[in-house]
């Protein structure tokens, strides 16, 4: 912002950050959780391994706690006054 920034591009930008790390952890969480998966169906009779639905609802939760997550640094990243932020720096 001290650069001429707009708060909402400083809002994105966070957005995007926080965005990333949630597919990077989805990702990771997912391939866990189907691998650990298919290691317990091999060690228990009729077991199902996966379940689309349980998988799609997971990934949504995630992305839905990662917006509500990345939403309050966002805005107030937005809001600080640039002098105030470089003076800590």
């Amino acid at each position: 912002m001290a650069l001429g920034a707009e708060p909402a591009r400083v809002r994105g930008m966070v957005l995007r950050q926080v965005g990333v790390m949630a597919v990077i952890g989805g990702i990771i969480g997912l391939s866990a959780a189907l691998v650990a998966g298919w290691y317990a169906r091999s060690l228990l009779f009729e077991l199902q391994n996966h379940d689309p639905v349980v998988l799609a609802g997971s990934a949504i939760g995630l992305a839905a706690v990662a917006l509500v997550a990345g939403l309050i640094p966002a805005h107030r990243a937005s809001r600080i006054d640039p002098m105030t932020a470089l003076r800590y720096q």
